[in-house]
């Protein structure tokens, strides 16, 4: 049996320990993990899912120190 690599929106959310209904609106407001339709069914990429993820953590600056306020220097206040 090959590895599953696409997940419905149902087992989406649960891999990504949210809500169906989060998911759900995030789609509907085109924010989230990217998906498409496969016939009628909604579904998701696993690879795409880790992918988000990953982008999600380098984008916050608890999870990247680079984006850390506190570790920049102060600005200097102009006349």
């Amino acid at each position: 049996m090959p590895d599953i690599a696409f997940l419905t929106l149902d087992k989406a959310a649960a891999y990504l320990g949210i809500s169906p209904n989060t998911l759900y609106v995030w789609r509907h407001r085109r924010q989230g993990p990217p998906s498409f339709q496969m016939g009628r069914r909604v579904m998701y990429r696993i690879s795409a899912l880790d992918e988000w993820v990953a982008r999600q953590e380098r984008a916050d600056s608890r999870s990247n120190p680079a984006l850390n306020p506190l570790n920049r220097n102060p600005l200097r206040r102009t006349s």
